[in-house]
């Protein structure tokens, strides 16, 4: 994966070497044929890179190559592009004020600079047997899938028996005054979508007076930050009490036994005969928690798992797939062991997708190995993240930044993107913000983001607990979530999330945090804040450094 990602790197600093800003700052300093010979080597190196990523499970020394590269093109971007060509006019108006020598002068040396940098790293593919590989990874001609064509339960097939089982109980009298129903199941299997079907089935919303939804991510032993009593007491005690209520906990991690009797006894406050559901992929919560039998949840079965991918593989106005295809997608079905949300991802990969070489290449990729082996699915959905557009893979590491479970707001999404210089658009008369509007539909396209809700203009959404897995895998060194106790980040950070702005529990906090003060953070583009941030946090100091 560190190859796609260091090739839509690459692929960036050629686009935006090509940018009429930069083109004019090389026009005025006479620096056309450095330019010239950095992006002949750019190209040179987008199509090693595919060849580089396949060594490094065989060899260590392509790894370290690769960081150096990517630090070479951060500091392209950073030192020359991004201060001399990222406001169209802006050399016109250095030179009224300014040498104009001096600046030809340091341009011209940051170049060089970099150009040799580049070269050397250039040599050194001998060492790897590094060859010219193509950079096409398999992406042909696509068609285009219209987005409001993706209804909300389109990824819901197979769990009628699941759904009014789980309502037949909750509809039984029951002489405790509050019952919890575990559903257990491996990461992807749909248990969050059942609970939605069972909370928004019109039955159930007849038997309950309240219906509340609360989503509890990663409340684990080592981070019980969300899941906090005081603030679960003060949003349900005035909506609970006294009624009958259905409470959706969504994802639930923590087997803190003390915790979970603090919730009881708060959400006892409602009346007789209160229903929780509980979604987690442990058995080990599933028996802390509930008070009914868990019920465990499975793959789907062969045929409603073809019929799942039949809905995002092909387009529904063809009368008849093709049967090759067909043929090819019922093999890589049973690879998906009825996982439904690699079911649905392949199947947004293969919609796009003509030739049966690129369907051959999906089931017989080697990738599968790893699930058998590791149990793990997340390498899989890597299949989704290879075949996005260059533009759109960096992009998607950001969601790395954000909590598991968090509903995204598309336009903050969007200038956080363009804060980090993330976002090109060839067409001037169209706004930045909405460019990465497009970005976002590109990858609701492909099935990497859900739950995708529109207020008029107002776009949010959110990622599934796998995907955001993946993005943490993507984003590597570039993304990191800090507090403001961190001591130090990775040198190649480029983009930091606080976890928490609250001074509470942090001694001795002169106004910055320890990491922005270490020569590791100097490649630091943007500092995103989950919530609302506590006076004392963003001094004076912490804003100039």
């Amino acid at each position: 994966m560190a190859e796609s990602l260091l090739f839509s790197i690459a692929e960036s600093v050629l686009e935006k070497i090509a940018s009429p800003a930069l083109q004019e700052a090389i026009a005025i300093c006479n620096i056309e044929n450095q330019i010239r010979e950095l992006g002949e080597m750019l190209t040179t190196i987008k199509a090693m890179l595919s060849d580089a990523e396949e060594q490094q499970s065989k060899n260590a020394l392509p790894q370290l190559w690769l960081d150096r590269l990517q630090r070479l093109f951060y500091d392209a971007e950073d030192q020359v592009i991004s201060r001399y060509g990222g406001v169209r006019g802006k050399v016109c108006r250095f030179f009224s004020s300014s040498n104009p020598l001096m600046f030809r002068a340091k341009i011209g040396h940051k170049i060089k600079d970099i150009g040799e940098r580049l070269s050397k790293i250039l040599s050194e593919k001998d060492q790897f047997n590094l060859n010219m590989r193509s950079a096409d990874n398999g992406v042909g001609h696509t068609r285009s899938r219209e987005t409001h064509s993706l209804v909300s339960n389109l990824d819901i097939v197979g769990r009628d028996i699941d759904k009014e089982k789980i309502i037949e109980t909750l509809m039984q009298p029951d002489d405790k005054n509050l019952s919890v129903f575990p559903i257990v199941g491996i990461g992807g299997l749909g248990k969050t979508a059942l609970a939605k079907l069972v909370y928004n089935d019109g039955k159930v919303k007849e038997q309950f007076t309240k219906t509340i939804e609360g989503i509890i991510k990663d409340a684990t032993p080592r981070d019980l930050s969300i899941f906090d009593i005081e603030q679960l007491q003060k949003s349900l005690q005035g909506i609970i009490k006294d009624k009958k209520f259905l409470l959706v906990l969504d994802d639930v991690w923590s087997n803190d036994r003390r915790r979970w009797k603090e919730l009881r006894d708060l959400l006892s406050r409602g009346a007789s005969e209160s229903k929780i559901i509980v979604t987690t992929r442990s058995v080990e919560v599933a028996s802390i928690v509930g008070t009914h039998p868990m019920r465990n949840l499975k793959g789907l079965s062969h045929e409603n798992s073809m019929a799942l991918f039949k809905k995002w593989a092909f387009d529904k106005k063809e009368k008849e797939p093709c049967l090759d295809l067909l043929e090819i997608g019922n093999d890589i079905v049973k690879k998906t062991q009825g996982i439904p949300v690699l079911v649905t991802t392949l199947g947004s990969i293969l919609y796009s997708r003509n030739a049966d070489r690129h369907w051959k290449h999906i089931r017989d990729s080697e990738t599968w190995e790893l699930v058998e082996a590791k149990k793990d699915i997340v390498p899989v959905l890597e299949l989704s993240y290879d075949h996005l557009p260059s533009h759109v893979k960096r992009c998607f590491a950001t969601f790395s930044l954000y909590p598991r479970g968090f509903k995204m707001k598309a336009h903050y999404v969007a200038r956080l993107w363009m804060a980090l210089g993330l976002i090109n658009s060839k067409r001037e008369k169209l706004a930045l913000e909405d460019v990465g509007i497009d970005y976002i539909k590109e990858l609701r396209k492909r099935s990497l983001i859900q739950e995708v809700e529109e207020y008029g203009a107002v776009l949010a959404f959110k990622v599934h607990d796998l995907i955001h897995s993946l993005a943490m895998s993507v984003a590597q060194n570039d993304c990191s979530i800090v507090g403001l106790d961190t001591t130090e980040i990775s040198e190649g950070v480029r983009c930091v999330s606080f976890s928490s702005t609250s001074l509470e529990g942090i001694s001795n906090f002169d106004g910055v945090p320890p990491f922005l003060r270490k020569p590791t953070s100097k490649r630091l583009r943007a500092i995103k804040f989950q919530n609302q941030v506590d006076d004392g946090v963003i001094t004076r100091e912490f804003a100039r450094t």
